[in-house]
């Protein structure tokens, strides 16, 4: 329904008003009184049309509103002093060469191969697996405070021995692309030293969205791209599958490693997998698929093709900007 204005009336009103004006006005001040009610009509009519498209701002710069199919967070009212939420999305294992990994790890830091042979006895001969998740934080809050929900993805590298122990296990999260806009959460990963990219996603409210029509069951799409043309892309096609190549207790493992970029702090999530988003049926689903990343550390676009993951939903409560020194012998029994 129109809704009317001051300025609609006026508008309205202007030429019944300035052609009475004219009638009554002597004929030597016609003239001026015309121009002067013509360009106050076209004052008029421009500020009508610029307060329409101001007000109507808003809705279209603002960050779009999620309608996401997240599970809300369980854990918000028994860790209220604590940032809690929930990540949906889906986490795979991409495995490259072990000399790889080790030109693209840094340097100072050692490979704990035995700390993932353990877990994954029959992992190929010389090879290394590194992470891939990509994920939609839904619910985030501590203090009774709450943010906007955030995705981000990138390609992480577990079992790092940033402490040199030959025994503590950390990730190494290079880089991160997430929801452009939420500052937030970009300036909290790049407090890390992560190489945080501003990013639009596929879907932009959601971990990942349904392909229609697909000749596997359960497919799923998702897709990131940096606001910077050419500086970054990840996108994933996952099915469902009833394969298990890895072990639950696999992606538990790594998942609540410390995680670390310039080694100056490090980030403690703790994934729960014991919380009503993970337990009900169907929510922790084994997945098979395609990966393909154009991202730091890789050099150029990479292609992972029939690679192995989980799609699940999981609850965390997080630690933030701690001593990875404090983190020795972290896991121990």
């Amino acid at each position: 329904m129109f809704s009317w204005t001051y300025l609609d009336v006026a508008l309205l009103c202007h030429p019944l008003f300035a052609f009475v004006t004219v009638r009554q006005t002597k004929m030597r001040n016609k003239q001026s009184n015309l121009q002067y009610f013509a360009f106050s009509f076209l004052v008029l009519f421009v500020l009508r049309y610029a307060f329409s498209n101001y007000f109507a701002l808003p809705s279209e710069l603002l960050l779009p509103v999620c309608n996401t199919v997240d599970q809300p967070n369980p854990i918000a009212s028994i860790y209220p002093n604590n940032a809690t939420g929930t990540l949906n999305g889906t986490i795979a294992v991409l495995p490259i060469s072990l000399k790889l990994a080790r030109q693209l790890i840094p340097p100072q830091y050692g490979i704990l191969e035995h700390a993932y042979r353990a877990l994954l006895p029959s992992f190929p001969k010389g090879m290394y697996p590194a992470i891939v998740q990509a994920l939609h934080d839904h619910e985030v809050q501590a203090f009774g405070y709450k943010i906007e929900d955030f995705t981000r993805t990138g390609i992480e590298f577990p079992f790092v021995d940033m402490l040199n122990d030959n025994h503590t296990s950390f990730k190494w999260a290079p880089t991160l692309l997430m929801t452009a806009g939420h500052e937030i959460a970009l300036k909290g990963a790049e407090d890390y030293g992560t190489n945080t990219l501003p990013a639009t996603f596929e879907p932009g409210c959601d971990a990942y969205r349904s392909v229609p029509n697909s000749k596997r069951a359960g497919t799923t799409y998702f897709g990131a791209r940096s606001l910077e043309a050419g500086a970054a892309s990840l996108s994933t096609l996952f099915s469902s599958t009833e394969e298990e190549m890895f072990p639950l207790e696999f992606f538990k493992n790594f998942t609540n490693q410390p995680t670390f970029a310039d080694g100056k702090t490090c980030d403690n999530m703790i994934r729960l997998f014991n919380t009503s988003v993970s337990t009900a049926p169907n929510r922790i689903e084994r997945v098979k698929g395609t990966v393909r990343a154009h991202i730091y550390p890789f050099s150029g676009e990479q292609e992972w093709r029939n690679v192995y993951g989980l799609r699940l939903d999981t609850s965390f409560i997080e630690n933030n900007y701690l001593s990875c020194e404090s983190f020795r012998g972290y896991g121990d029994p």
